[in-house]
């Protein structure tokens, strides 16, 4: 407990030690554009592993397997193709938030409405998916507090030093947050490893489909064909997502925001022995779990000795931290940037900053109040996933599109956003909350095809609608689409000072990552 208050003493302090004296909104939302590859890296990894992924991925893989390792792969690949193709661009375009590029490349209507959408996901997937997660394992830790009041303990804590350090304070304690992940989880891999008797018992006692990671076309969880589904979610989550994207607007150079996305990238692929493997030992060791959400409690409260339960408690408050600052930022920056400085131009950067900072803190209100009823959906995983699918793969064809397509315009993408949310909404309700969907005796869909269905619509709409209306003037988008010259190295290393090239940097994490697929396949 000494550890725990120290370490949550330490980065509020920090908060408002860097939050101190005269600020603007540059340097509040992006850290001045002056944060290095590895501080963007670690930051990354650390905003993703959240109470969503020390909850969530452990259950998952408790329940399933192997086959959640398919969810951190793809997210490598992801990673991979945003640092080559895609950051160029937003780079370029001088962006301060991810919808922005919208505006640019199309309109302020299609701006406007994913930013909107963009609040809401990141109020009450991100930022209430890891004060749900936090709060079921704290409740477990301190069964006097209720999950509501867990929840909003951890909301107060983590919006204290965001709202007073903005993304300066967010990334610098995000880096050290995932030196406490990576330690926290080895430690749960390493001692229940030992428990089990050794990788190969552990491979032994399982049945093959909970340790193959590729599964036919009728699993219930990830039949193989949705993979592509999967790598969709990740193109919103890890390229469209400002909740991550921020970081790279942020950097210091074009060199460093591609370094630090491949470092991310990099970062994911050791996850399947830090996030899946414990799920699957947890399998033989505590076959009886009810909820899969309490299988990383379980692991760290009744497998590791007392003198490493502070230490696990605090990566867990780390990672819930990492999750909730960066969300936050990310809302402020959105509401601040794409809604208030374009209807009231002439505020000052001071007023900006001071509503950033009132937005950050409704924000965390707001996602604290709704975080318990997330109980309601069963699986913290399933949540995430199952409603993502059916809303986001419209938003990623009309940036994929606007990116490599000249042709695109500004109605057809419009078009695609709204009529993927009018359509994917009414169809989650339907088929994931409702029941409606099976009670009308329709086929059973996985969410992972039905994500793919939304993209091919989307690209449909796109093509007819842009097909339909006259071309963007070329002068108009003149720099917004990627140029063959965006695969230059263009390192930026100061005179006399020689840097890795980033493709060749990215050709190493992907045979590292095919590497990993073939072992585990």
């Amino acid at each position: 407990m000494i550890v725990v208050f120290v370490y949550l003493a330490f980065v509020i302090a920090h908060g408002f030690w860097v939050g101190r004296g005269g600020r603007d909104v540059v340097d509040y939302f992006l850290a001045g554009r002056l944060l290095p590859w590895y501080l963007i890296g670690f930051s990354l990894y650390a905003s993703n592993m959240s109470g969503a992924s020390f909850v969530g991925l452990i259950g998952a893989s408790y329940s399933h397997g192997m086959v959640v390792f398919n969810y951190e792969w793809t997210a490598t690949l992801v990673l991979i193709f945003f640092a080559i193709f895609m950051l160029p661009v937003f780079l370029r375009a001088g962006l301060f938030t991810v919808p922005e590029y919208l505006e640019k490349r199309y309109d302020r209507r299609s701006r406007r409405a994913y930013s909107l959408f963009t609040i809401l996901a990141i109020m009450f997937l991100d930022t209430a998916g890891a004060l749900y997660a936090g709060g079921l394992v704290i409740t477990v830790v301190f069964p006097v507090l209720s999950l509501w009041q867990a929840s909003a303990i951890l909301a107060l804590l983590a919006g204290l030093y965001t709202v007073f350090g903005g993304l300066r304070a967010v990334v610098i304690t995000d880096a050290m947050q995932a030196v406490l992940m990576i330690i926290g989880s080895a430690l749960i891999f390493f001692i229940g490893l030992n428990e089990v008797g050794g990788w190969n018992e552990l491979l032994a006692r399982l049945d093959a489909n909970q340790i193959n990671l590729i599964q036919p076309v009728d699993d219930d969880f990830l039949p193989w064909p949705g993979l592509f589904g999967v790598v969709l979610l990740g193109f919103y989550y890890w390229t469209l997502n400002q909740y991550f994207v921020q970081r790279t607007l942020a950097a210091r150079s074009l060199d460093d925001g591609r370094k630090g996305a491949l470092l991310g990238g990099l970062l994911k692929l050791p996850n399947v022995f830090l996030m899946v493997a414990p799920g699957m030992i947890a399998i033989l060791l505590f076959p009886d779990i009810g909820n899969p959400d309490l299988v990383f409690p379980t692991l760290a409260f009744d497998l590791l000795p007392v003198g490493l339960r502070g230490l696990i408690l605090t990566a867990l408050i780390a990672a819930i931290m990492s999750s909730l600052d960066s969300a936050l930022n990310a809302a402020a920056s959105l509401v601040t940037m794409d809604f208030v400085q374009p209807l009231r131009p002439r505020t000052s950067a001071r007023a900006l900053l001071v509503i950033g900072r009132l937005v950050t803190a409704a924000a965390m209100v707001i996602a604290a109040a709704y975080a318990p009823l997330i109980e309601e959906f069963g699986s913290l995983f399933q949540y995430f996933q199952s409603t993502l699918s059916y809303i986001v793969p419209p938003i990623v064809a009309v940036y994929l599109g606007g990116i490599f397509c000249k042709r695109i315009t500004a109605q057809a993408a419009l078009s695609a956003i709204v009529g993927g949310v009018l359509i994917g909404v009414p169809l989650f309700v339907a088929k994931e909350v409702t029941g409606i969907w099976e009670a009308l005796g329709l086929p059973a869909i996985h969410f992972t095809y039905m994500s793919i269905i939304m993209f091919a619509l989307a690209i449909l709409i796109l093509t007819v609608v842009s097909l339909c209306t006259p071309a963007p003037a070329a002068d108009a988008i003149a720099g917004l689409t990627f140029r063959r010259a965006d695969l230059a190295a263009g390192t930026g290393a100061p005179p006399g000072r020689r840097r890795a090239d980033y493709r060749h940097l990215a050709a190493i994490l992907a045979i590292l990552m095919l590497t990993a697929i073939l072992f585990f396949w």
